[in-house]
């Protein structure tokens, strides 16, 4: 599945104001994906204000420093 969410131009949400798109990935594990990512030496973003109601999220970044997303959507 393949879904695009636009966000207002003037958004910070990227991190950069010349970024402007994000990949995002939805994930079955978060903790065991960021555990995982920590011991091979990426850096792991987390804020607690990233977490809704649909589900828990965390950043990293490419080679090329632009941020992806992870997703762990809400078990129903």
């Amino acid at each position: 599945m393949t879904i695009f969410g636009p966000f207002s131009k003037d958004t910070d949400y990227f991190g950069r104001a010349e970024q402007q798109w994000m990949i995002n990935f939805r994930v079955d594990d978060l903790d065991g994906l960021l555990a995982d990512l920590t011991a091979s030496g990426v850096a792991v973003e987390t804020r607690a204000e990233r977490n809704s109601e649909i589900g828990r999220f965390a950043r990293i970044q490419d080679p090329e420093g632009n941020p992806v997303e992870l997703w762990e959507p809400v078990k129903v």
